[in-house]
């Protein structure tokens, strides 16, 4: 799977998520994610971001990968995300098939729920460059997420080599309430297209207020293109 992993966790949530309406239309089953139209219909802002459309633009951006660098890098789902947090030492058993040890890139989105139900209010991105072997933590909002991203890190630094330094790294900043969720995948996608190519030099000034609505819009598209291929290729 490119290095995605999403999950059946029951009980787990990452926060920010919005229950189906009961006529909720199915628009994109897509790998591991299933989008509804209440979820498409939050990139049009001014709305957060949920799990099921973080977790899609992840997964999309893995399957995006040229398969040599795919399996160099992991995008993990807000679920797996919030499990690691959550679970503490018991983690490493579960994490074990995906092998994070080897991976030199892997992205984890960070909700500041500090618990099991679903909840939280921002979202934040941590990365762990294992040619750094360092944790970066990328957050529109600098410092809300601090906590949360740090224990994610902890939780982590156990199965992976040599006790990664974890760090607060320079970040695009919002300028709203609600684009967090955005910040967080437009972050992500520049560092799966910079990070084998420069390596620790990584550059997000492209990252703008400007850029991140355009973003809405062009990841609607993308949603809108895959379910009218997924319905002409499956036939009424």
């Amino acid at each position: 799977m490119f290095g995605f992993c999403n999950a059946d966790l029951d009980g787990i949530g990452s926060g920010c998520r919005i229950q189906p309406l009961r006529m909720d239309q199915v628009v994109l089953s897509y790998g591991d994610c299933l989008l509804r139209s209440s979820d498409v219909a939050l990139l049009d802002g001014p709305h957060w971001l949920n799990d099921n459309i973080i977790g899609f633009i992840f997964e999309f951006l893995a399957s995006t990968l040229a398969p040599s660098t795919a399996k160099r890098v992991a995008l993990l789902s807000p679920e797996v995300s919030q499990f690691i947090k959550c679970c503490g030492n018991d983690v490493q058993e579960f994490l074990q098939p995906l092998d994070l040890p080897k991976k030199d890139l892997v992205l984890l989105p960070v909700n500041d729920n500090a618990g099991t139900e679903a909840g939280g209010t921002h979202w934040s991105l941590l990365a762990y460059l294992r040619s750094a072997r360092e944790f970066l933590h990328y957050d529109s909002a600098p410092g809300t997420n601090a906590p949360h991203a740090r224990l994610m890190a902890r939780n982590l630094s156990s199965m992976l080599a040599g006790k990664p330094h974890y760090r607060e790294e320079e970040a695009p900043a919002q300028h709203n309430s609600y684009d967090c969720g955005m910040y967080v995948v437009c972050v992500a996608q520049a560092l799966c297209e910079q990070y084998f190519r420069g390596g620790n030099n990584l550059s997000l000034q492209i990252i703008t207020p400007q850029y991140v609505t355009l973003k809405r819009s062009e990841w609607k598209e993308i949603i809108r293109g895959l379910g009218s291929h997924s319905k002409a290729t499956c036939g009424p």
